[in-house]
């Protein structure tokens, strides 16, 4: 059997980087990915789903140095469990916790830094105005 999730948001916090007894880095941080609609009423709807998202190796040295809180990313990952929490107003709320194989650096080119290859955290290309339909190779 096999499972992957495809997420893209934003990150809530700064990542936190550690390392295991053994000397192994991994980092985590919380991914909030929003989606908007417009309800029947005509007023605009928004519902965010928190994600925790731990990174391995080389590729979490790379997440740690480069994203900051508030930086969107692309996230592919497997989903492992849902931690149970409570809000500010006591009502239950769950997080997803996602171990990720590939996280991408999205965003424009001003917010994108560029970073050695290797352990799939990459900066994606931005498009711009001067991009054409030619340029895609398929």
């Amino acid at each position: 059997m096999y499972q992957q999730i495809t997420l893209v948001g934003r990150l809530g916090n700064d990542p936190e980087m550690r390392y295991t007894p053994s000397g192994v880095p991994v980092t985590t941080f919380s991914l909030a990915v929003s989606r908007t609609w417009t309800g029947q009423d005509g007023q605009r709807q928004e519902k965010t789903t928190w994600f925790r998202v731990t990174v391995w190796r080389k590729q979490a040295e790379i997440v740690s140095q480069y994203l900051t809180k508030g930086r969107q990313v692309l996230v592919v990952g497997e989903v492992e469990e849902a931690r149970p929490w409570m809000d500010r107003d006591g009502n239950p709320r769950a997080s997803l916790e996602v171990t990720a194989n590939v996280v991408r650096f999205l965003g424009s080119r001003a917010d994108t830094m560029e970073v050695p290859s290797g352990g799939g955290a990459t900066a994606a290309p931005a498009s711009s105005e001067a991009d054409s339909e030619e340029d895609i190779p398929f």
